[in-house]
C-alpha cells in the first residue's frame, strides 16, 4: 500500500511543528530556535527551511498569519497540531516496541 505524504514525519519538519507549537515565529527564529533545542544537532539551511514552510502551508498544518517587513510570521494549525501529535505517538510507540525486547 502505498505511503500518503504526512503519515510520518521527516525529522526537520517535525521540529519545524514543534517550534510553532512554543509560539508563533519567522523563518529565522524557527532556524534558530531548532538549532538550540537540538543543541546543534538539527541545523535547517534557508533551501529546506523555507521548502519545508511550503510544503506544510500547502497541507494547511501552518499558516502565514502576518508579515513583518520581509519577515513572515507563521502559526500552527489545529490540523498541524494533530499532524505533530500523531508523530509524537508513533515515535513513542517505536521506543516501546524497543524497550518490549
Amino acid at each position: 500500500m502505498p505511503k500518503k505524504a504526512f503519515d510520518s514525519l521527516s525529522e526537520p519538519m517535525f521540529y519545524v511543528l514543534m517550534a510553532l507549537k512554543r509560539s508563533n515565529m519567522c523563518g529565522t527564529d524557527i532556524s534558530d530556535w531548532i538549532k538550540c533545542r537540538s543543541s546543534s544537532r538539527v541545523q535547517l539551511g534557508p533551501g529546506t527551511l523555507y521548502t519545508i514552510l511550503s510544503h506544510l502551508n500547502q497541507e494547511k498544518a501552518i499558516e502565514e498569519i502576518m508579515t513583518v517587513g520581509r519577515k513572515r510570521i507563521y502559526s500552527i494549525t489545529p490540523h498541524g497540531i494533530d499532524l505533530f501529535d500523531n508523530e509524537c505517538n508513533r515515535l513513542r510507540a517505536c521506543l516501546n516496541d524497543l524497550e518490549e525486547e
